[in-house]
């Protein structure tokens, strides 16, 4: 006991040595004082500085200088940071490609990007000290690209929560209000995101990890189908999980960095890069004036959008009707059968993930309520799931017990087989409508609290439903916590438990000044089509006078 003590306890402070040490390592130049330029050069967009490298106004050393005083700032303030590669970018920097699509542009990377050299131990103390042997693919494409990778983000142990936070790297905090979280899994990187100490990055997302970070922290992404973008070469904590597949995409502050980012991407050929993508170039779309079509999902239900998640979606539909656009209230294919089989599919891969926490190491306060269930023997699980179901009246939370189990492959076939079923609902659900869009919220609640997991780790569906579905997904910042506007009413009561633990952990007055997102959602494969959805809904937003201010730190 004591040597797996001691073993657990070197771990967690060796990486955190590491990481103080590549710190410390680096020119006087990144410890000083950002200057009136250096904040002239975190303002540009990421396509103004392209074009200022590839002219030759502007060198890739100096907006590296920029960005890593920028990221240390916010490492300081909000432990957001993995791995510091500035003494390696530095070179990578004066060797880039100027005449690429990503000249000189500093991007931040999910710490389960691999970069030859440097950990990726996703939170696990027991990956500590293995440095990969090869750069992800991605890493490849964008160094290729003229880009210059110069961090990594945090993630929390596992990678299944929406908090970022392990003993190895600690806890990352929300920029806009200490105690909560950015989001997970991809939480560091929304952090630094909205923190300003990058302006692109790379995530991903299996149940809502890029999705939920941008929402919690006030950023943009939209998530990929399954095979639109790079993700070979990188790290996991559950490989060959495929009931609900993972999918890497980009996050950017503004919306206009996120539109020439992707743009940049596909403009490099990805399937050159990577097996799983498929050749598909970015095709240009042009909505039709007036026509365009979009669904509201009000409600999952399962967990009620809290008041000031319901406003922000109520604002987007608010100024879609006003300026002639036909909006229109869904009643799509169950979200909560979804919600089931997606959950059922991906409990083995949890407990694998959880496996590889070493004895007194802490797991997520989420997981950790997770995993006592699924270890409960089969009998004490279905007496369990009877009592919520009959005693309790719960039919919503015994539903996810039943499936929340270790299973064999017939069964895991078997659930596949549901799945395909259940995708071949939702494709007859779009033909019928008719819709372009759906949009609805990407989470019941805003940031949670530290720790806040424990009770919410359930609530997860908003965002889930469309990786089950392998739809393209984009969450954009909208609004903000208004303690005046929404609070909540204290006639309401919670139809299940879900709900419950959703609920326990909204305040208003506590939650005030925190970001509020909206989740646009495209059919599969639609990556352009969602994001001039987003730009659409910013422009009449911007027009009508509820323009999101972004953090400015």
């Amino acid at each position: 006991m004591l040597l797996s003590y001691l073993t657990y306890r070197n771990a967690c402070q060796k990486k955190q040595r590491d990481r103080q040490a590549q710190i410390n390592a680096l020119p006087t130049e990144y410890h000083a004082p950002l200057t009136p330029f250096d904040s002239h050069i975190l303002g540009r967009p990421v396509s103004e500085l392209v074009v200022q490298v590839q002219t030759g106004r502007l060198s890739p050393q100096i907006i590296l200088t920029a960005y890593g005083k920028k990221a240390l700032k916010a490492q300081a303030e909000l432990n957001c940071l993995t791995e510091v590669l500035i003494s390696d970018a530095e070179g990578w920097a004066e060797e880039c490609n100027l005449s690429g699509p990503l000249a000189g542009v500093p991007v931040s990377l999910k710490d389960m990007v691999n970069v030859r050299g440097y950990d990726s131990c996703l939170g696990y103390a027991a990956w500590v000290g293995k440095p990969a042997q090869y750069d992800s693919a991605i890493v490849r494409l964008l160094r290729d690209a003229g880009a210059v990778p110069f961090v990594k983000t945090q993630i929390p142990i596992t990678l299944l929560s929406f908090e970022s936070a392990s003993d190895a790297l600690g806890k990352t905090e929300n920029p806009h209000k200490k105690g909560y979280s950015p989001g997970g899994s991809s939480g560091g990187e929304g952090a630094l995101l909205a923190y300003g100490g990058s302006r692109v990055g790379i995530g991903s997302d299996v149940a809502g990890s890029l999705r939920a970070p941008s929402h919690y922290s006030g950023v943009y992404t939209i998530k990929a189908s399954s095979t639109r973008f790079v993700r070979s070469g990188t790290a996991t904590s559950n490989a060959g999980q495929e009931g609900v597949l993972a999918v890497y995409s980009p996050m950017a502050r503004t919306l206009e960095d996120l539109e020439y980012f992707w743009k940049a991407i596909m403009s490099m050929n990805p399937w050159k890069y990577d097996h799983t993508v498929i050749n598909l170039p970015w095709r240009e779309v042009q909505l039709p004036e007036k026509k365009v079509k979009f669904g509201v999902m009000w409600t999952d239900g399962v967990v009620t959008p809290s008041p000031a998640c319901h406003r922000a979606l109520q604002d987007v539909v608010s100024s879609l009707r006003d300026n002639g656009y036909q909006v229109v209230a869904v009643n799509p294919p169950s979200p909560y059968e979804g919600f089931k089989l997606a959950s059922s599919l991906i409990a083995d891969a949890c407990d694998t993930a959880c496996k590889k926490v070493i004895p007194w190491e802490n797991n997520d306060p989420g997981m950790m309520q997770a995993m006592r269930l699924y270890h409960l023997p089969r009998w004490v699980q279905c007496l369990y799931a009877w009592y919520i179901r009959y005693i309790r009246r719960d039919e919503i939370y015994a539903g996810l017990i039943d499936g929340w189990h270790t299973k064999s492959a017939q069964e895991i076939f078997a659930l596949v087989a549901k799945r395909e079923e259940y995708r071949a609902k939702w494709f007859d659900f779009w033909d019928e409508t008719g819709l372009d869009f759906i949009v609805t919220c990407p989470n019941a609640m805003p940031a949670v609290p530290h720790k806040g997991m424990k009770d919410a780790f359930t609530n997860c569906l908003y965002t889930f439903l469309f990786n089950l579905l392998d739809y393209t997904a984009g969450v954009m910042p909208v609004t903000k916590v208004d303690k005046d506007l929404d609070a909540l009413d204290p006639k309401f009561k919670p139809k299940n438990a879900i709900e419950a633990g959703a609920y326990k952990l909204y305040d208003a007055e506590k939650l005030d000044g925190l970001p509020v997102g909206v989740q646009v959602v495209g059919r599969r494969l639609q990556e352009e089509k969602v994001m001039e959805g987003m730009k659409l809904i910013q422009k009449l937003l911007i027009n009508d006078g509820k323009e999101y201010e972004l953090l400015q730190t």
